[in-house]
């Protein structure tokens, strides 16, 4: 995969547009990003060690930086830094954002988390 053309950050710094040559622009949200990213400290070591990153609704993106031509690491404004997001990554989130948001959603309610918060939800889980 070639490098986009334009990595652009809203004004709000909630939302980043990568537009590569030839693609129409991917508007990639800042909390898709972070909850995908691809740190070890996300995605783990193997399938079984991955993380599902709950309270992240209102994440920013502080900056990004390049990572020689293939990729950028992206800061988010919980400090949250280890991700390096390859020019293959960003292209496929661009094109798999609806699904990986909808299987991310129930992730969430499967497991009692919220958007909102990185606490399991008040629910009660009756044993039955």
């Amino acid at each position: 995969m070639t490098a986009p053309k334009e990595l652009r950050v809203s004004k709000d710094r909630r939302l980043l547009t990568v537009t590569f040559p030839g693609h129409q622009p991917f508007e990639l949200p800042a909390e898709l990003l972070r909850v995908a990213s691809p740190s070890a400290e996300v995605q783990g070591h193997s399938p079984e060690q991955r993380v599902t990153v709950p309270g992240k609704r209102k994440v920013a993106i502080l900056k990004i930086e390049p990572v020689g031509n293939y990729a950028v690491r992206i800061t988010f404004d919980d400090f949250h830094d280890t991700g390096i997001f390859t020019w293959n990554y960003l292209h496929t989130l661009g094109h798999e954002k609806d699904a990986r948001w909808a299987a991310y959603l129930a992730e969430l309610e499967e497991k009692g988390l919220s958007r909102d918060s990185s606490s399991p939800s008040s629910k009660r889980h009756r044993l039955e």
